[in-house]
């Protein structure tokens, strides 16, 4: 839906009053044009963040899941608050850049497996219970005959580190099979990116393989996690010739396998399933790869239906001529993960509003954004964009990432806001990606100039900074940051009491205790360093030998 965006930030303010007194509901231009004229009296940022995360997390919005009504008003009102702000559209002319968006769900039925042995018995598997199938994006269904079958350990290709699970195998036209996870050799964020599951299918799909099997190292007999049900939809972004997006293309399914199942793979090879189960639980290392002794069939089926989401765009156009065609882009996701529709029957609250996941983080952005305003145009341009997709796997920002509204230009920065625990007065923040470039001292000087202390990231297994939106920026090799509110004077508590109790959850609602004045300062911060950023007067690099620069930025 687009809306006349003028029409709503200078509504007639004799309309307003009319609209507000007791009768019938408001439009939503009427609820959204007397939000910001609240906004625009507001005494400071606490009140202003405040009415923004109200007007967002509101259960109106319907948790704002992708492709919604809900999302389609919340991306209305941020526009229209943009707008206001002062920002010119930052989308080729327009607020919006639809993404286009392919939607899938299995075929009941459809999928099925089975496995050959060496002497030629077929073992046919039982979908659900004994295996779970995820047919690749790209077509409606697939079929694999009787292919050849290999080990690759945990399927990584980490020559960097000395670890390489391909060396001396052929996958051409082959199943690969391998472990979850990684072996114990890397550092906590090498370790999220080489255990990403598009990581392994990608270089599995380059070697020319067709398929891929994934086992985990638990005990046989803990199957406490195996799915039950059919798995839920998938998403993916279409490229402009219709092209879904995937990792691995040429993988037509994957599959997950029991355990109990999993011996099948290895009977007459090299090795045993409790050969390489055991390495790899006891050495953190699987033994070698090898060729399999059986043969995999396997398929499945997708029924599929393409829709459009809006990423918010507004632009904020840099006063110095050699600099301008530099973008510093500042992010937020504004979706959510929208109703759960078993509560709503049960007679339960099941609108996941999404006021600490991301309404401030969105609330944060236009505060930021109105800073810029106040302050003067920076020398290099600023893009504030607030992103749709993210819970769906950082769609939005990917599809940011590979096609910026950046015209001839290019971005240099990203400074994301995702999802800042605002439950405490914080005295300390953790930069996730401040250390990996120059963006790490502008960074330091603008908290020790906030008195605001920068603490190690206490939950490096996590790997954080692989899991929010910026990362689809670092993966275009573009520096990015992300602060969070760090663990001291209470913080560590706050966290995981809000992670526990309310993450994805319907009381992560406007009734938690945000604390406004402290999430004013956040923004501030966050502010300060994207004004550094676009007025230094050396663009960000990475710095050199780290992980992430060398990968992507080459």
């Amino acid at each position: 839906m687009r809306t006349s965006l003028l029409d709503l930030a200078r509504f007639s303010p004799v309309l307003l009053a009319a609209a507000c007194v007791s009768g019938p509901p408001l439009s939503l231009e009427q609820d959204i044009a007397a939000t910001i004229e609240k906004i625009e009296s507001a005494p400071d940022a606490a009140a202003r963040l405040r009415a923004d995360v109200a007007w967002i997390a509101d259960d109106a919005r319907e948790g704002r899941d992708t492709g919604s009504q809900g999302h389609v008003d919340a991306a209305t009102y941020v526009a229209a608050r943009m707008e206001r702000i002062g920002l010119q559209p930052g989308a080729d002319g327009e607020w919006m850049q639809d993404v286009p968006f392919i939607s899938a769900v299995q075929v009941p039925g459809a999928a099925s497996m089975s496995i050959t042995g060496a002497d030629g018995e077929n073992n046919l598997l039982v979908n659900l219970e004994d295996f779970v199938v995820s047919p690749s994006l790209v077509a409606d269904e697939f079929r694999i005959e009787e292919a050849e079958a290999v080990f690759v350990g945990y399927g990584i290709h980490a020559p960097e580190f000395g670890h390489d699970d391909y060396e001396g195998v052929d996958v051409d036209g082959k199943i690969v099979v391998y472990f979850s996870g990684v072996p114990d050799i890397f550092d906590n964020e090498s370790r999220a990116h080489f255990n990403s599951g598009s990581v392994k299918i990608n270089e599995a799909s380059e070697r020319g393989a067709v398929g891929a099997i994934s086992l985990s190292t638990r005990n046989d007999d803990d199957h406490s996690g195996w799915p039950q049900s059919t798995p839920g939809p998938v998403m993916t972004w279409q490229w402009p010739d219709g092209r879904a997006d995937t990792s691995g293309p040429n993988i037509r399914g994957a599959a997950v396998l029991h355990p109990a199942k999993a011996p099948l793979l290895f009977e007459g090879a090299a090795h045993s399933y409790a050969d390489v189960r055991d390495a790899a639980m006891e050495k953190g290392e699987a033994t070698g790869s090898f060729d399999l002794a059986i043969k995999v069939s396997m398929a499945g089926a997708l029924t599929r239906q393409t829709f459009t989401s809006p990423n918010v765009v507004g632009l904020i156009p840099g006063r110095n001529p050699e600099l301008r065609d530099e973008y510093v882009v500042l992010t937020a996701h504004l979706d959510h993960v929208g109703i759960d529709e078993a509560d709503i029957r049960g007679g339960k609250d099941g609108i996941n509003n999404g006021a600490m996941d991301n309404a401030i983080g969105v609330a944060t952005l236009l505060e930021a954004a109105r800073d810029f305003m106040g302050d003067g145009a920076p020398a290099r341009s600023i893009l504030i964009v607030a992103l749709t997709a993210e819970e769906k796997g950082l769609l939005g920002a990917d599809y940011f990432a590979h096609f910026p509204t950046t015209g001839d230009g290019e971005m240099v920065a990203n400074v994301n806001l995702d999802m800042p625990v605002m439950l405490h007065s914080f005295t300390d923040v953790i930069a996730f990606g401040a250390e990996r470039s120059s963006i790490g001292p502008i960074m330091r000087d603008a908290l020790e100039n906030a008195g605001i202390a920068l603490s190690p990231d206490p939950i490096p297994e996590l790997g954080i900074f692989t899991r929010s939106d910026h990362y689809r920026f670092v993966e275009q090799g573009v520096p990015s940051i992300f602060l969070w509110t760090g663990f001291a004077n209470g913080g560590e508590k706050n966290f995981w009491d809000f992670y526990q109790d309310h993450y994805h959850r319907p009381s992560d609602d406007l009734s938690l205790q945000i604390r406004y004045k402290d999430l004013a300062r956040f923004a501030e911060v966050n502010y300060i360093i994207a004004r550094a950023l676009a007025d230094g007067p050396q663009r960000p690099v990475w710095n050199e030998g780290d992980f992430f620069g060398e990968l992507f930025s080459r």
